[in-house]
C-alpha cells in the first residue's frame, strides 16, 4: 500500500528516502511518518511530519550533506515538497524517555535547512510513531520504542497546556496573526482531548470532540479555525479577526482551567472529565 493517498506526495517521499539511503547508508535505521498522516487526520493542507531514526549523532559531514539534500527536495516540482517537517533522532535517544527535550536536527515546516530544536523530541511523538507510525523504511517502530504509560502522556499534555498557555497570555503579540489564531484553537482542542483519554490524537479528532464536549458557544470559533490552515505562509502575514483573537485567548484560559480541574481530580481519585463543567454550569466564555 502506498504511504498516503496522494500520488504526488508519495513521489516526494520516495525521493526523500532514496536520498537518505545514499547519504546515511548503514547509519539509517528507519524513516516514519507521524502526525496527521499517521493518525488519519490529514487533508491536502496538512504538514507532512516525519521522523528519521539514525544509529548515532549525525557527523558534521552528514549534516552538511543533509542540508544540501533538503535544499534540493524543497525545490522539487511539487507543493508537497515545502510541507515536510521532521527530525533526525539517534536510536538511543528515541528509546530513552529520559532524554525527552534534547535538541535534535530538525526541519521546520516550510524550511529549507535543518536547525537544532527539541520540537519532535516529545513523548507524544514517540507514542504516535510507535502505535501509528507509517513505515517508509526500516523495521516496525515497536522494535525501537518501548510502550509509554498513560500517566506520562497525560502529564506532558497538561504541562504543554499550562506552560504554552501562560506564554501566550503573557505576551499575545507574537501569536497575533491569522494562522496562529486558528493554530492555537485547534491545538488546544487536541491537547485537552489527549489529556482526557490519555494518548495523542489528531487536531481533527480533538476539534470534533471539543465541539461535542465543551459548551456549544465555542463551536463557531473552532469551525473558523479550520479556515486558517490553507497557505500558512500567507496566513501568518495576515492580521487575525480581532474578536476571534480575543476569544482565542479566552479559550486558552478555559482549557487551562479545565485541565487543572481534571488533573486535580485525578490526584484526589475522583477525576472529572474535561467538558463536564461546561455541561453543568454553562459557558464561561466571557471569563
Amino acid at each position: 500500500m502506498p504511504p498516503t493517498p496522494f500520488p504526488e506526495l508519495n513521489q516526494v517521499l520516495d525521493q526523500l528516502v532514496a536520498r537518505l539511503r545514499r547519504i546515511l547508508a548503514e547509519d539509517l535505521v528507519g524513516v516514519y511518518l507521524q502526525g496527521s498522516f499517521a493518525l488519519d487526520g490529514f487533508d491536502q493542507h496538512s504538514d507532512v511530519d516525519f521522523i528519521v531514526v539514525v544509529e548515532d549523532e549525525l557527523s558534521s559531514a552528514q549534516v552538511d550533506a543533509l542540508q544540501a539534500m533538503h535544499e534540493q527536495v524543497y525545490g522539487l516540482e511539487s507543493e508537497w515538497s515545502v510541507h515536510l517537517e521532521g527530525s533526525y533522532v539517534p536510536r538511543e535517544i528515541l528509546r530513552n524517555p529520559a532524554r525527552v527535550g534534547e535538541a535534535l536536527w530538525y526541519l521546520d515546516h516550510g524550511a529549507r535547512t535543518l536547525v537544532r530544536s527539541d520540537h519532535c523530541n516529545r513523548l507524544h511523538v514517540r507514542w504516535i510513531v510507535r502505535q501509528e507510525g507509517v513505515v517508509l523504511a526500516g523495521p516496525s517502530p515497536r522494535s525501537l520504542i518501548d510502550p509509554l504509560p498513560e500517566e506520562a502522556l497525560r502529564e506532558e499534555a497538561f504541562q504543554t497546556i499550562v506552560d504554552w498557555g501562560r506564554s501566550i497570555l503573557a505576551d499575545p503579540a507574537p501569536w497575533r496573526n491569522r494562522f496562529y489564531q486558528g493554530f492555537i484553537v485547534l491545538n488546544y482542542c487536541r491537547l485537552l482531548h489527549d489529556l482526557r483519554r490519555g494518548h495523542p490524537g489528531s487536531k481533527r479528532e480533538g476539534a470534533a470532540w471539543a465541539k461535542s464536549a465543551l459548551d456549544p458557544a465555542w463551536a463557531d470559533l473552532i469551525d473558523r479555525a479550520w479556515d486558517t490552515r490553507p497557505d500558512p505562509a500567507w496566513q501568518v502575514r495576515q492580521p487575525p479577526d480581532p474578536d476571534d483573537f480575543e476569544r482565542t485567548l479566552r479559550f486558552v484560559e478555559h482549557v487551562m482551567r479545565e485541565s487543572e480541574v481534571f488533573v486535580s481530580g485525578c490526584k484526589e481519585g475522583v477525576p472529572r472529565r474535561p467538558g463536564d463543567g461546561d455541561r453543568q454550569s454553562g459557558s464561561d466564555e466571557s471569563g
